[in-house]
């Protein structure tokens, strides 16, 4: 009996899987000898040992500030063994919407790899569960500005880098995921030109898209809000077979010459399944009807979208895909079928080396919800030495340099596959809201929020989308919460949402400081539709690409940029009188 691709993917998982332990020590061995003239490594003292115990002894547990003077000096072209034994091929540059400027990492060959592995293997599970034949993926997918650093390396954003190798687009071809647009139009000159070329092509071959896809779930909802304005154009391209003048990049005109011709039946059709919906609710079955799902990461900061990817794919489901970051990937979704908001990610074993802080949450902490806690912390211990339920940070050691880094994720483990654990992302360990012994994480603030939305159900309102920021400007300091709306509300819808949000914070710190006047009453302004635009807009400016922008949920001092945005269009603002006596 011939076995197919995604059987033998699965295959290989389940004997990885099975003895992680032991795939664990060998994956730490091959970092460690094929790093061991590594400048870095030799300074710590390691001598050439290559087992778990002289590793942990000798190395320690840091952060993107410890290791930044090596990869600095490698960025400006020191070619010596400083992080790695071979050289560093690129540079990947992290999203910056964070710290309002991008972090250099480096990439190699090996991060190459084992993207390409998670890939396969998720992939494997989900056509077990939801079969596809050979078609074509809706990607919106973006490559980003490619710079050369003052030493010659490439260095452009972590999906750019993959985007750009012909080895991943191959693989992608293997697992029957093959783009609908052309390569002109994903590393298009332009975002905006190169967004509404993906919807063209995705329309033309509406028949053979099985499942559509972004990086991120923010990215799939931008692109059907855009939609929602631009169908009727994208309508006439398709019945007169001319590519609209908005298309000025030659590239993109080029490449539409070879797959755009006049198709009115087409063109009709698409306009009366438009007019047929109501409020867009299912727009995505209803235009790509061979589609089995629609696939991207949708956890953490991507959780506030779902409500509006839901309403946009109607009876499709939604798949959070794998669990990684600019440094590196992590795990796969081998669970397909789990929602978004219950996702949970496999660990392989092979591609890095993994330990875990367990995180304790003191007594007299324990909230209802996954609220800011600080944490209790406890000496690293291995990738199956973990325990069920429990809480740990993430630490990495891959093939790339990075040795015991702490990634920053907090995660839960939610079970096990055969002796890998399952890991659920819980938050971001950072603090966002903080004034003085108030500490409030992302996954606060968008409880927060969501909780205040629900005020506006009834007058069929939404968030469009949102941030905070700490305002030490006053005296006492207070928070400041920005919403850009669908449409307009009332005053006293808002003063209510307000009022709301200022509940929501349950941090004892918070909660405490607002009864004493420690905290001033929360703010929350609202902004100008399309404010959230011009954010995105300014990070595309600096490099970033759109599918790996993910919106700054605090803006800090070190995004001055995006808070002058903000503060520019603020329309109206209310404060909290949900403490007044």
């Amino acid at each position: 009996m011939t076995i197919s691709f995604a059987d033998s993917v699965i295959a290989e998982f389940e004997a990885l899987s099975k003895d992680a332990a032991r795939v664990q020590t060998e994956t730490l061995r091959r970092i460690l000898q094929e790093n061991g003239e590594a400048e870095y490594l030799r300074n710590l003292g390691l001598g050439g040992r290559t087992d778990p115990g002289s590793f942990k002894s000798c190395v320690p547990l840091v952060t993107h500030s410890d290791l930044e003077p090596y990869i600095q000096r490698i960025v400006d072209g020191d070619d010596s063994p400083v992080l790695t034994g071979k050289p560093i091929t690129s540079i990947s540059l992290s999203s910056g919407t964070t710290q309002g400027k991008p972090k250099f990492l480096p990439f190699n060959d090996e991060l190459l790899d084992s993207t390409i592995q998670i890939y396969r293997t998720s992939y494997a599970f989900r056509n077990r569960e939801y079969p596809i034949a050979n078609g074509k993926t809706l990607q919106f997918i973006y490559g980003s500005k490619q710079v050369h650093t003052k030493g010659g390396l490439i260095a452009t954003t972590a999906t750019t880098n993959l985007f750009r190798e012909e080895k991943f687009k191959n693989a992608m071809k293997e697992i029957q995921s093959q783009c609908c647009s052309p390569d002109e139009v994903i590393f298009g000159p332009d975002f905006h030109q190169s967004l509404y070329c993906h919807l063209l092509c995705g329309l033309i071959y509406s028949d053979e898209v099985q499942f559509v896809f972004s990086t991120f779930a923010h990215s799939i909802v931008h692109a059907f809000r855009t939609f929602e304005e631009i169908w009727e154009e994208l309508c006439t391209d398709i019945r007169e077979g001319v590519l609209s003048s908005r298309i000025t990049a030659p590239s993109i005109r080029a490449a539409f010459s070879k797959i755009l011709s006049p198709n009115p039946i087409l063109a009709d059709s698409i306009h009366k399944k438009c007019m047929a919906l109501s409020n867009w609710y299912g727009v995505i079955p209803a235009l790509w009807p061979n589609a089995k799902y629609v696939y991207g990461i949708m956890t953490g900061s991507m959780e506030p979208y779902l409500n509006k990817l839901r309403h946009y794919a109607g009876s499709l489901p939604l798949m959070s895909a794998d669990y990684g970051s600019s440094e590196g990937w992590i795990g796969s979704n081998v669970n397909p079928t789990l929602p978004p908001e219950l996702a949970t990610f496999a660990v392989l074993p092979n591609i890095g080396y993994f330990e875990f802080i367990p995180l304790e949450r003191p007594q007299g902490e324990e909230l209802e919800n996954d609220a800011s806690i600080h944490y209790i912390e406890s000496e690293p211990v291995g990738l199956t030495e973990v325990e069920l339920g429990k809480e740990y940070e993430i630490v990495v050691t891959n093939f790339a340099g990075l040795y015991r880094y702490r990634l920053g994720d907090v995660v839960k483990i939610a079970g096990f596959h055969n002796s890998t654990p399952e890991l659920q992302f819980i938050c971001r360990r950072s603090l966002l809201l903080t004034i003085n012994i108030d500490k409030n994480t992302e996954k606060d603030l968008q409880l927060a929020v969501e909780d205040a939305g629900k005020l506006l159900a009834a007058d069929k309102l939404e968030v469009v989308d949102f941030t905070s920021h700490v305002d030490c400007s006053t005296d006492p300091g207070h928070y400041v919460i920005f919403w850009e709306l669908s449409s307009d509300a009332s005053d006293e819808v808002l003063n209510s949402c307000c009022n709301c949000l200022d509940l929501a914070f349950v941090d004892a710190g918070y909660v405490g400081s607002r009864k004493v006047n420690t905290i001033g009453p929360l703010e929350l302004r609202v902004l100008r539709r399309g404010t959230f635009q011009k954010i995105l807009d300014h990070f595309l400016g600096l490099g970033a690409a759109v599918s790996q922008f993910k919106t700054p949920r605090f803006v800090g001092p070190t995004n001055n940029k995006v808070l002058q945005i903000l503060c520019r269009n603020v329309i109206k603002s209310y404060f909290s009188t949900a403490y007044d006596r």
